[in-house]
C-alpha cells in the first residue's frame, strides 16, 4: 500500500485529533464515521477503531503509538509505521486535524 501524500507532514511529534466535519459512533466495537461535508461513510475495526477512540482528544502520534504497543502484540517500528499510515489516510479524507506539537504549544501559551 502506498502511503498517502499527507503522511509526510505527520511525524511522531505531530498532534492529531478527530476533525470537526465528522460525526462518529461506536457500533459493536467498530467505529462508524460520517464526513459531514462529503457525505461519505467510513468504518474502522479493531485497532483502527481503538485509534479513532484515542483521537477524540488531541494526542501526539507517539502517545497513540505507545498505547497501541501496550495493548497489542506489535513491534515498535511496525506500530509506528501502521499508525502513521492510518493517520495519513484519515487526514487525507479530512477526518483528522494534524498540527505540529510546537504549533499547539505556541497556541496554548498565547491563550493563557
Amino acid at each position: 500500500m502506498t502511503p498517502p501524500r499527507i503522511e509526510q507532514r505527520i511525524s511522531p511529534q505531530s498532534v492529531v485529533v478527530a476533525g470537526k466535519d465528522q460525526v462518529s459512533s461506536d457500533l459493536a466495537g467498530e467505529a462508524v464515521i460520517l464526513h459531514v461535508r462529503s457525505g461519505k461513510y467510513y468504518g474502522l475495526a479493531n485497532v483502527g477503531a481503538r485509534i479513532w477512540h484515542l483521537l477524540q482528544e488531541p494526542a501526539t502520534v507517539s502517545d497513540i503509538r505507545d498505547v497501541i504497543m501496550r495493548e497489542y502484540d506489535v513491534s515498535p517500528d511496525r506500530c509506528e509505521e501502521d499508525v502513521l499510515i492510518l493517520l495519513g489516510q484519515l487526514a487525507e479524507e479530512g477526518l483528522v486535524e494534524v498540527t505540529r506539537g510546537s504549533d499547539l504549544e505556541v497556541r496554548d501559551a498565547a491563550a493563557r
